[in-house]
């Protein structure tokens, strides 16, 4: 089948097809006679897996070492395992962040109905963030 039709049938972009056989995931035969690129079964079920892994958020770089693995023969499971677990720990981290952050503005949300509004000055854009100071970041990060 050509790119259209394993996108089609993937339910992904032609793009996303071409980007995979670009970076050497999937590999098409050439048609001897028209030089038309041609992806068969295994390029099919490769693509799964690939769609499959990039939904769970895995990487390029980590799906390649899984693909490695399989290439070689080997089971991929203890890798995908620890990529895995690997992934729920970094999301269980960015959760709590989130949780924090929440729990931080219901407080801003709550001490700041009774608080007047008050137009800026040449020291302060809006008392509410930095009148007390107590929703700035502590480390002073700025990475937002």
């Amino acid at each position: 089948m050509r790119v259209t039709a394993l996108a089609n049938a993937m339910n992904t972009t032609s793009d996303t097809v071409r980007y995979y056989t670009k970076i050497g995931f999937i590999t098409p035969s050439k048609s001897p006679t028209n030089g038309y690129k041609d992806y068969g079964k295994n390029a099919q079920n490769r693509l799964k897996f690939i769609l499959s892994a990039r939904q769970l958020n895995f990487s390029v770089t980590e799906i390649k070492s899984i693909l490695i693995e399989s290439d070689k023969g080997h089971s991929a499971c203890p890798l995908v395992r620890e990529i895995i677990e690997h992934h729920l720990a970094e999301t269980e981290k960015q959760f709590q962040a989130a949780f924090q952050l929440r729990e931080k503005l219901r407080d801003a949300i709550n001490d700041w109905q009774s608080k007047p509004d008050k137009a800026p000055t040449g020291h302060m854009i809006c008392h509410l963030i930095e009148g007390e100071g107590q929703y700035e970041d502590s480390k002073g990060d700025d990475n937002e």
